[in-house]
């Protein structure tokens, strides 16, 4: 690059928050570069405002009315001094008025020309930018011309991404109630209702090219990345190079996503992505910001995108040529959220977050890439509420291989400690370790569609884990009482049992027994006692007796928090709730109560619906929003609503009764 910037940069407000704020920040840091975060209510005492050389309050608690308030961001930009305004990814970054916004205020913007921000916000108008730009492409279809034989199709939002506002459709019955649902959810994130319909292809595979431009006409072409393990249309693990292609289909990826680049005289990051099927690609949409995958990137090719995303916003040119890529990368996103219980967010504190060897202040750039990478937008102590993307973190591993690469992830996730909200991590480590993504037999965007009943079974090694809470919990419950195991014995006629429900409802009972000589555990099959305390347990298989090994031994952490014991073994976590011997009959609901599966915010209730209505079962009555993601509450029977306590705007807690559902007789 140059060596001197035209417009050199002195303090950038970051406008965003968690992970990706942070992301930014520390490349600041590291350039020297002064900062300024924004925060609303519920961030106050978040790491990114923290970490920041200043920061200016956002007034408010949900998004709509903090990080998506242009206006708010560009007055704290004026405010704090700031000369530059880095978007992250999602809220604004795609926002061609705000990047307006940004530079009639005199400041710079990190990203791409709200011209070509506009050329491809809406993606009905960026798929005609790219056939005339001779990108192949999957063209949209007349909602009114589609039959049986085109089926199936999708249905997806014109603007913004995440997921939202799509619908696959698989009958012809569905598809106006797919549109419909579609647009409205559109309207509702991002302002705008209109969707259109594609083909869809289940058995894709989602690739993506990053690209980087500047503003003396270089283009680069970052290699490519595998996206296709996704759920409700959302990423969860991603990779760089994208495997098992052909160097001709890599190659004309490539080619592709320069040209569509060089369509709307791009500059800054981006990334276009494509459909991958039967040895063909098809552009799907341009992203036009820094992607939440992109630390895979600069892993393979050694480049701080961040860096280089201020570089060309000072007015530097790019080398001719991008970086060589070298080696393989897998990130995992690490979601509060129950995979099992149809990706239900998760709310609540974080008691611990640490992944052993993993770098936190890792600096991408250079020859040698971090084995270990963690990105997280939330420490110990940290609350994960209900306003925000459920995303806790990601963790991204480098490797000569991809096998390598896959190996060292999936040892990582297995070795975490995570302490508080339910996590998909027992979920990540099971894909990564599944055949179909290791042999890349059945690697594309329907994978969680096949696997997921089988990748979200309760762990076989619960039983044991749920011993060394027991253990745990006596000898810390004996310690406390100054009493030793062996005082026990002479108190108690019956052998102690202690109960727990793990977060996917399995319980345990487990019986045991305090002597002068330790403990033992009366049970059959259960495992032989090596030792406990009151923060870890070691268990081993057989009986140690005579001249033969004693059997395996394997160690357990235990941990107490929230109300909860968190035990942390050989493969991996289990969080416990200690039940107890006497239920609250309190708890009881009528039947056919709906209860909210989730805190959230009600912002739809299905037309015409109020008490006295008549219900089919599987209806959808209630519409709740929770972390950006939209949950529908479904009748429970076919009968009729005698109450109804949900209404558009109410907040509710997890567990709140939005209504009651009376089922028919026959």
């Amino acid at each position: 690059m140059t060596t001197t910037p035209a417009t050199p940069l002195t303090r950038v407000l970051v406008a965003n928050r968690g992970e990706i704020a942070r992301r930014v920040l520390r490349t600041c840091h590291h350039l020297g570069l002064a900062t300024v975060a924004v925060y609303a209510d519920p961030d106050a005492t978040a790491p990114h405002v923290r970490e920041a050389d200043a920061a200016v309050r956002l007034p408010g608690d949900s998004p709509a009315d903090t990080y998506l308030r242009g206006d708010l961001v560009v007055a704290a930009a004026r405010a704090a001094g700031a000369d530059a305004v880095h978007p992250g990814y999602g809220f604004l970054s795609e926002n061609a008025g705000f990047a307006r916004a940004v530079q009639e205020a005199g400041l710079t913007w990190i990203g791409p020309d709200p011209e070509a921000i506009e050329a491809m916000a809406s993606k009905t108008r960026a798929k005609k930018l790219m056939a005339d730009a001779g990108v192949p492409l999957l063209g949209p279809l007349d909602p009114g011309a589609v039959t049986e034989a085109g089926l199936p199709v999708l249905v997806k939002a014109a603007a913004g991404g995440g997921g939202r506002g799509m619908r696959v459709v698989e009958t012809l019955d569905e598809l106006p109630a797919a549109l419909e649902a579609a647009a409205a959810e559109a309207l509702s994130a991002f302002g705008d209702g209109e969707v259109f319909v594609e083909p869809y292809l289940p058995s894709g595979r989602h690739v993506e090219v990053q690209i980087l431009g500047d503003r003396h006409g270089t283009v680069w072409a970052l290699g490519t990345r595998d996206c296709s393990l996704q759920r409700r249309h959302q990423k969860v693990i991603e990779e760089a190079p994208a495997p098992g292609l052909p160097d001709a289909l890599r190659e004309q990826l490539h080619e592709a996503a320069t040209a569509a680049a060089r369509a709307i005289g791009y500059t800054g990051a981006g990334t276009v992505e494509f459909l991958v099927a039967d040895g063909q690609a098809y552009f799907l949409e341009m992203n036009t910001r820094l992607q939440v995958e992109h630390p895979v990137t600069e892993a393979v090719h050694g480049v701080d995108l961040v860096a280089l995303q201020l570089a060309v916003a000072e007015g530097e040119s790019l080398p001719a040529e991008p970086p060589a890529p070298h080696g393989h990368a897998v990130e995992a996103r690490l979601y509060a959220e129950d995979p099992a219980a149809g990706w239900a967010p998760q709310t609540g504190t974080i008691h611990r977050l640490d992944v052993p060897g993993a770098d936190r202040a890792h600096l991408p750039g250079g020859p040698a890439p971090a084995p270990l990478r963690l990105d997280s937008g939330y420490e110990a102590g940290d609350s994960v509420g209900v306003h925000y993307d459920a995303m806790l973190a990601k963790v991204i591993a480098w490797g000569p291989t991809r096998e390598a690469a896959i190996r060292r992830l999936a040892a990582a996730l297995t070795r975490a400690r995570l302490h508080g909200p339910a996590t998909n991590r027992e979920l990540l480590v099971r894909s990564l370790h599944h055949p179909d993504f290791r042999t890349l037999a059945g690697l594309d965007t329907a994978f969680y569609t096949r696997h997921l009943d089988t990748l979200t079974r309760p762990a076989g090694d619960g039983r044991h884990a749920a011993v060394a809470a027991a253990l745990a919990d006596a000898a810390h419950t004996a310690a406390r009482s100054r009493l030793g195991a062996g005082a026990w014995r002479n108190l108690r006629s019956e052998d102690p049992v202690r109960r727990y429900r793990a977060d996917d409802g399995t319980e345990y009972e487990i019986r045991y027994r305090p002597g002068r000589n330790g403990w033992t555990l009366p049970g059959e099959g259960d495992p032989r006692v090596v030792s406990v305390t009151p923060d870890a347990v070691v268990l081993a298989d057989g009986d140690g007796d005579g001249d033969e090994a004693g059997g395996v031994e394997r160690r357990y952490e235990v941990g107490r928090a929230g109300g909860r014991v968190h035990v942390d073994g050989p493969h991996g976590g289990l969080s416990l709730a200690p039940v107890s011997r006497h239920p609250d009959t309190t708890a009881r609901q009528a039947p056919g109560s709906l209860l909210a599966p989730m805190p959230g915010t009600v912002v739809r209730v299905a037309d015409g619906l109020a008490e006295g209505s008549a219900v089919t079962e599987g209806q959808p009555l209630v519409w709740l929003e929770a972390m950006k993601m939209e949950h529908r509450i479904l009748a429970p029977a076919s009968g009729t609503l005698t109450a109804l306590h949900a209404h558009p705007g109410r907040q509710v807690e997890v567990g709140a009764l939005l209504a009651v559902v009376q089922e028919e007789t026959a």
